[in-house]
């Protein structure tokens, strides 16, 4: 019984057999909320476009990100129009803010997209200012 592997070898009386990797998947998205989903989803696309994720960009360096813009909205600022974006790629946000702007064609929240620009800090949070952009599918 020694040389028996351990997958087929019988099992004792009321011992529970593993579930099998598809069904342990499947009660995993059933247990799951729509953002841990969602949020395991933008990861893995994050991952395929080859960009940073948020919460591993560092301040001062130039960075490549990818996720859904949750909000866009004109905020002034030193009396400029500024158009801001919050992109969320499971892991973390980052503002993206475009100066002078007050509308950008695409830019729109739900919609898929890629940023690259230096990222800084200012209050706490991640901020890309004037970044290069490429709109994604779907939104």
């Amino acid at each position: 019984m020694d040389d028996v592997p351990a997958e087929t070898a019988p099992r004792e009386r009321g011992e529970l057999r593993p579930a099998p990797r598809g069904l342990r998947r499947f009660l995993r998205r059933m247990a799951s909320s729509d953002a841990e989903l969602e949020a395991a989803e933008l990861q893995e696309t994050t991952g395929r476009e080859g960009a940073t994720p948020i919460t591993a960009c560092g301040e001062r360096s130039r960075h490549c990100v990818a996720g859904t813009l949750r909000t866009v909205t004109l905020r002034p600022r030193g009396g400029a129009p500024a158009l801001e974006a919050e992109l969320y790629d499971g892991t973390d946000v980052i503002s993206l803010v475009w100066l002078g702007r007050r509308r950008i064609a695409g830019i729109d929240p739900g919609r898929r997209l890629r940023a690259e620009g230096l990222v800084s800090v200012q209050d706490g949070r991640k901020v890309m200012f004037n970044p290069r952009y490429e709109l994604r599918g779907g939104s």
